[in-house]
């Protein structure tokens, strides 16, 4: 009978590993490069999360998680990074150029940039990524620019930071 109850609980301890809450989080990194006159920007996003977002947004299926990407992946993620990243300098919303994307392990990074900058007097940046899938995402800006380094948390509850110099 012991044996019964022991095997109960061997078997019943890895159900509740699955209850564990997720942590829902991205971070994305600018840098102003004065010499280049440019804001380089990195946003790290996990795969599987964008690609349920991206899924269900396109009732398709993308099969990111095995990184086996369709033809126009580029085009689906620059898409959702138009509608959902903003950033505007100097009080004027800005296009940024897509660089390119690289998956490590279950991150994707996407590279971006904003050229021809001769002064950075304020940075606003706007995320709302994976907000509308998931409640508990929080969106991570850090801002290294003029000798500043900032760091913004946002939230569904605020989609902003901003930054004078």
């Amino acid at each position: 009978m012991k044996f019964k109850k022991y095997l109960l609980l061997f078997l019943l301890i890895p159900l509740f590993a699955f209850t564990l809450h997720k942590y829902y989080i991205s971070l994305c990194e600018i840098e102003y490069n004065q010499e280049k006159k440019s804001l380089q920007i990195i946003v790290g996003i996990f795969i599987d999360d964008l690609e349920f977002t991206l899924n269900k947004d396109h009732k398709t299926t993308l099969n990111l998680a095995t990184k086996q990407e369709i033809e126009n992946i580029d085009e689906y993620y620059l898409n959702y990074l138009n509608e959902h990243f903003k950033i505007s300098l100097n009080n004027e919303s800005k296009v940024y150029e897509y660089i390119g994307k690289e998956y490590d392990n279950d991150i994707v990074h996407f590279y971006l940039e904003i050229p021809n900058i001769n002064e950075l007097k304020s940075i606003e940046v706007t995320n709302t990524s994976l907000f509308r899938n998931f409640e508990n995402q929080q969106n991570i800006i850090k801002i290294k620019a003029n000798n500043k380094n900032k760091t913004f948390y946002l939230t569904p509850n605020n989609v902003k930071g901003f930054l004078n110099y």
